[in-house]
């Protein structure tokens, strides 16, 4: 298809225009930060790779900067948008700059994190730019209630974006890194200036790509005895696995049993450890009948 035209997508004066008419005032609690640059969105369709025949699901679209350049690549786009007013202008906005495609776009108006359910067929393609203060356990219930999402493109804060493509052993690596790579690979696809925001954050963003895996995990332990694992393993990452998963285990013997069974060394850190290894360790404890433990605090993805 071609390129979006500057008057289709939505410039500075477009965005602060919308915002006046509807008294829109960005808030931090939703971590609301619209772009205002139409290159930028143009970057990220075309980093996203987004193809003709995809259906693309946006989580927080906000004004809509990021919804059109969509709607212009891809053959459906659906957004999803808590807030009442964002959610009831947007359809407005897409019939008036792109009347010839807004057949081919959808709202739903909720919280992306009860979303189970979308309208029309099933999403191809996730791409975002996801409020900074839910962005991972968004980006993760997305990817676990919508298996169809083949590939995924968010933009999100730069620290969180390293976090998320991090490789074992890195100095971020942690919950959201293991729990990310069960999906799908992960990596780092760009980074986006502050100023190409309104409002300005305080901090710098970043693009992260996650190609869902052709094969899942092979493991006969369930996501959820998996990612208990990954909890326990981080909620006190500075101690070797054998003291961290004590709890989770019920005892270090029985945590030690089920490192040495999965072939992990009961002196290892969880930030050494693949998902595929985690996944070992929660196999081998299944197979053992441990009774694994949540953490006693919930571990912050």
């Amino acid at each position: 298809m071609s390129s979006p035209s500057p008057d289709t997508l939505l410039g500075p004066a477009d965005i602060r225009e919308l915002a006046a008419v509807l008294g829109v005032r960005p808030t931090k609690q939703r971590g609301q930060n619209f772009v205002i640059d139409a290159n930028t969105v143009r970057r990220i369709v075309r980093t996203a790779g987004v193809r003709d025949d995809d259906v693309v699901v946006e989580v927080g679209p906000g004004l809509g900067s990021l919804t059109l350049a969509l709607l212009e690549a891809a053959d459906r786009v659906v957004a999803v948008e808590i807030d009442d007013v964002l959610a009831g202008a947007l359809p407005a906005t897409v019939a008036a700059r792109m009347p010839d495609r807004a057949d081919r776009f959808a709202l739903v108006h909720s919280d992306a994190m009860h979303v189970t359910e979308l309208p029309g067929p099933a999403p191809t393609a996730l791409v975002a730019n996801l409020p900074y203060n839910v962005a991972v356990p968004v980006l993760l219930h997305m990817l676990d209630t919508f298996p169809s999402i083949e590939r995924t493109l968010v933009m999100v804060q730069a620290e969180v974006a390293d976090r998320l493509a991090a490789p074992p052993g890195s100095k971020v690596y942690g919950v959201p890194s293991v729990k990310a790579n069960w999906y799908a690979e992960v990596k780092r696809a760009g980074s986006i200036g502050r100023t190409v925001f309104w409002p300005a954050p305080n901090v710098d963003s970043g693009l992260v790509a996650l190609t869902r895996r052709t094969e899942p995990i092979r493991t006969t332990a369930s996501k959820r005895e998996v990612f208990a694992v990954v909890d326990a393993a981080f909620a006190q990452r500075r101690k070797t696995l054998r003291a961290a998963l004590a709890g989770w285990a019920g005892s270090a013997a029985a945590a030690e049993s089920a490192l040495v069974a999965a072939g992990v060394s009961p002196q290892a850190r969880g930030e050494s450890l693949t998902v595929e290894e985690f996944a070992r360790i929660a196999e081998a404890a299944s197979s053992r009948g441990t009774t694994p433990q949540p953490p006693k605090e919930p571990v912050q993805p």
